[in-house]
């Protein structure tokens, strides 16, 4: 039921994004500077391209922005939990090489009371 719940739900963001970009076919110019910037440093570059592109263009860019910039946030979160699996692997192997060390079969109390005698 969750699988078709998911497939109607893609195909109506599908249909969704599908009428943006027929209700935005038409052409706009993308500048890489302002106008008066732009003759002031000769860098005039620009392109016609459909508004459904630029549209799609900057929500993608924001996107991958988005998830770089958190990249680099838990960056700290991740050294720690490094460090603290690494610590762990360390103490269980200690544990490991103490429960060896101990794993010698000791005699019962009361035969050691016993023998004491």
């Amino acid at each position: 039921m969750i699988r078709y719940l998911r497939l109607l739900l893609l195909g109506l963001l599908g249909l969704g994004l599908l009428t943006v970009a027929l209700a935005n076919r038409a052409p706009v110019t993308v500048q890489l500077l302002p106008a008066d910037l732009a003759a002031l440093t000769g860098l005039t570059w620009a392109m016609d391209l459909p508004l459904f592109v630029v549209i799609f263009g900057g929500i993608i860019a924001g996107v991958l922005i988005g998830f770089v910039w958190e990249w680099f946030r838990e960056h700290g979160h991740r050294a720690a939990a490094s460090r603290k699996t690494r610590e762990v692997a360390r103490l269980e192997r200690e544990l490991a090489v103490l429960k060896d060390a101990t794993s010698v079969p000791q005699q019962d109390e009361v035969l050691a009371l016993l023998d004491k005698r």
